[in-house]
């Protein structure tokens, strides 16, 4: 079962722990880190984290590897508590 959060506070990834837990339990999000958008979603093979527009996909076979992704000039591991989440699943 998928929720849809509308709450920023609520959708605010406060540890690294809480948005492995949500991509693993199938949720998406969409977040801004710096004036650029990306997603992160499910996807038969594991894992997909892109710009909001599709550009730079990755696809990973964990969630450390997702973190792994760079967003901007720094990697999502160092900031995932510090983004903006603009719409979160679970």
């Amino acid at each position: 079962m998928k929720f849809d959060f509308s709450n920023m506070e609520t959708d605010h990834f406060k540890t690294m722990s809480e948005f492995k837990e949500c991509i693993i339990r199938g949720g998406e999000s969409a977040f801004a880190w710096n004036g650029s958008v990306y997603g992160v979603c499910f996807s038969e093979s594991g894992y997909c984290i892109a710009h909001a527009d599709g550009n730079f996909e990755k696809l990973c076979r964990t969630p450390d590897d997702v973190l792994e992704y760079m967003v901007g000039n720094d990697r999502l591991r160092d900031v995932i508590t510090r983004v903006t989440v603009l719409r979160r699943t679970i």
